[in-house]
């Protein structure tokens, strides 16, 4: 069985996978840090207010902490994230995934612990727009098309309004830019939620169950996106339901249960505690769910 180191060790890393065919590189010349804690996204062209991305950890969470009254939502949750891999967050429904992301993301004050994003906190982040990107929800005003809604947060992180037409571009909206996000459907908004993720060109993506809505073309789609956006130097840290789509693309895993990591490692590692075992497997085993019992 794979155990967390105390206070959030570091992952075993592997060289960063190849660029995905057809990947769009986007502007980003990338090397790879043997040791699995980044940078290394240079920005070719970039304008000068990006922030430069260090040898720091993309994501560094240690003994985070969080009560709401007599509820401990999270009691001792460590792991960290690395530049150019794909990291699965997988828990049961009240594990404290979504408490955890939050605090990452400076929207919930911890008890204790630290959580820092490129080696800072996310409150103390110069450009956090540039540094990392967000999809907790898929919320936008339904009054507003998909390129308004775009136009509206780039206008707020002071990025260029042309940038809305490009993502709408990647995220396959391009046809529905102009209607208005009200009619959007589910799979249709989260798919404006990634662009709204990937506005300021971060170098670390925060996704909160993004194939949720999604169609099993979607999926696919979805798949092919994040391993396009690990390959080009970024990290990407995806919280999931869905383990067999996990096991697909993840190059790590975080497993917390009951506001706690109980495991951390590279998947090859974690899959070869248990020869012949899927993701799955190990995942119930881990968080004593059995067949029924409700997750």
């Amino acid at each position: 069985m794979v155990r967390p180191a105390k206070g959030g060790g570091k992952m075993a890393s592997q060289p960063t996978r190849p660029q995905a065919p057809g990947g769009d590189a986007g502007g980003m010349e990338t090397t790879t840090n043997t040791q699995g804690s980044g940078p290394v996204a240079l920005l070719a062209g970039a304008d000068a207010g990006r922030p430069i991305v260090t040898s720091a950890p993309a994501i560094q969470v240690a003994g985070l902490r969080k009560r709401f009254g007599r509820v401990a939502a999270v009691e001792d949750v460590s792991f960290t994230a690395a530049y150019g891999r794909i990291t699965g967050f997988l828990g049961p429904n009240g594990a404290g995934k979504t408490t955890t992301l939050r605090m990452l993301l400076g929207l919930i004050r911890p008890d204790a612990g630290t959580a820092a994003i490129a080696g800072t906190p996310y409150p103390e982040l110069a450009s956090p727009a540039r540094t990392v990107g967000a999809l907790l929800d898929a919320a936008a005003h339904p009054g507003r098309s998909g390129r308004d809604h775009l136009r509206v947060l780039a206008a707020a992180a002071g990025i260029p309004e042309g940038r809305a037409g490009q993502l709408l571009a990647r995220v396959g909206l391009q046809h529905a830019a102009r209607r208005r996000a009200g009619g959007y459907s589910l799979g249709m908004r989260q798919r404006l939620g990634l662009a709204a993720a990937l506005l300021g060109d971060p170098a670390v993506l925060v996704l909160d169950e993004p194939a949720s809505g999604l169609d099993p073309q979607g999926i696919r789609w979805l798949r092919d996106l994040l391993r396009c956006l690990a390959a080009e130097g970024r990290a990407v840290l995806v919280s999931s339901h869905i383990l067999a789509e996990v096991a697909q693309i993840a190059d790590d895993v975080v497993i917390i249960h009951r506001g706690r990591t109980i495991a951390q490692a590279p998947l090859p590692e974690l899959l070869a505690t248990r020869p012949g075992a899927s993701l799955e497997d190990i995942y119930l085993e881990l968080t004593g769910a059995t067949e029924g019992e409700p997750s």
